[in-house]
This record gives structure tokens, sequence and C-alpha cells, in this order.
């Protein structure tokens, strides 16, 4: 990832005319502000696309060890 600098903010008018810039600093991992009034409105951040990881949600789920087995309830409609 990279190296995260002071985040900067712009004005809307100032950020309709850089929007390209604006884009690419956020791409390179920017924090990108957009303020009306001096008063901060968004943030410009990349959108995560891609594959999960695997095994990511490794111990953060959990399966019961009875799992496969049919409740006793159901036996009827086995």
């Amino acid at each position: 990832m990279a190296a995260r600098s002071r985040v900067r903010q712009y004005n809307v008018a100032e950020a309709k005319a850089r929007l390209s810039d604006l884009l690419r600093r956020a791409l390179r991992g920017e924090e990108v502000v957009i303020a009306r009034d001096h008063k901060p409105l968004v943030k410009l951040v990349p959108v995560r696309t891609g594959r999960r990881k695997p095994g990511s949600a490794k111990g953060a789920i959990t399966i019961a060890d009875d799992f496969n087995k049919t409740p006793d309830d159901f036996a009827d409609y086995t």
C-alpha cells in the first residue's frame, strides 16, 4: 500500500477543474477531501476490486460438528 501523506482538501470548484489529477492521487493512496465553505463533504477513495484472498475468513466462521446430521424432527421428511 502506498504511504499516506497528509490529507489535502480541495474546494468543489477546484475539484471540478482538477478531477483527473485528484483521481490519480486517490488511486496512489493519498487522502483527497472535497469541501464546500471549508467544510469537508466527501473523501475520494479507490474502489477495492479483485478476488477474495483464500483463507481470509479463517477462524471467523465456525460450523457445528453435527452440521450435516438430519434433525430428529425431520425424520418424516427423509
